[in-house]
């Protein structure tokens, strides 16, 4: 490459171009480069499923109570993962409820999610970074629900998972008050703690940049190569056709 110097500039060229693309979106009207997200994070918090006559604390409640809690804690991460509690969630966190990734607890009693927020495509893949997911599990022993939150800062990873706490509760409240369920009556959830978060992939702009280089680069150089061998030969050939016509 050393010896085709122009070639070895477009190569360098192609290959810078394609790593700016890589990390950052170039619009010509008006002209500039916006940061492109790749950047994934995570956050997560646990909560408490308990009755108003705590289960947990009150230890004049039959420990048989527990199990019909735990079931219910179950039935309560399917239910946040419902369309209307989305709703309830987007207003807390201010994004669409569109844009959310709900995937509803697993358990042995209850062996597939009863509800999915969203559906997937095959285009999925060229857009993960920026999207907002949720991951309910539930523990099969004990009325706690894990909530894993994913989206593409920790800050917003973190409200999305405090959100989608306090969307719930929104909606056993308004819920509980339109069915006229009376207070000591109904389901009461205690977040153990607000959510913390933080970066999956630390430097994976940089890294991104630099791999997406080396690839154009190096399949640049090649082609560059390549159509070099072609036109020597081609020089060669009519060389020796005019070589063999004299």
């Amino acid at each position: 490459m050393w010896h085709n110097r122009l070639g070895l500039a477009a190569a360098v060229l192609l290959a810078s171009l394609a790593a700016l693309w890589s990390i950052g979106k170039v619009s010509l009207v008006p002209p500039g480069v916006k940061p492109r997200v790749v950047s994934m994070s995570a956050a997560n918090t646990r909560v408490l499923v308990d009755a108003p006559d705590s289960v947990v604390l009150d230890l004049s409640v039959p420990t048989g109570n527990l199990q019909a809690m735990t079931n219910r804690g179950v039935l309560v991460g399917n239910v946040m993962a419902s369309q209307p509690v989305r709703q309830y969630i987007g207003r807390r966190v201010n994004v669409d409820p569109n844009l959310l990734q709900i995937a509803s607890p697993i358990t042995p009693e209850f062996p597939r999610p009863l509800a999915v927020a969203s559906r997937g495509s095959t285009r999925d893949i060229l857009k993960m970074p920026d999207q907002l997911r949720l991951s309910i599990q539930a523990n099969p022993t004990v009325p706690v629900l894990d909530i894993y939150a994913e989206a593409p800062t920790p800050e917003l990873a973190e409200q999305l998972a405090n959100g989608a706490v306090d969307g719930m509760k929104d909606y056993l409240r308004d819920l509980g008050n339109a069915e006229g369920v009376p207070a000591e009556r109904r389901v009461k959830l205690t977040q153990l703690g607000r959510a913390k978060g933080g970066l999956i992939n630390p430097g994976v702009r940089i890294k991104l940049a630099a791999l997406t280089f080396v690839v154009v680069f190096v399949v640049s150089s090649i082609s560059v190569l390549a159509l070099s061998r072609v036109r020597q030969g081609w020089k060669l050939g009519g060389v020796a056709r005019a070589h063999s016509g004299a």
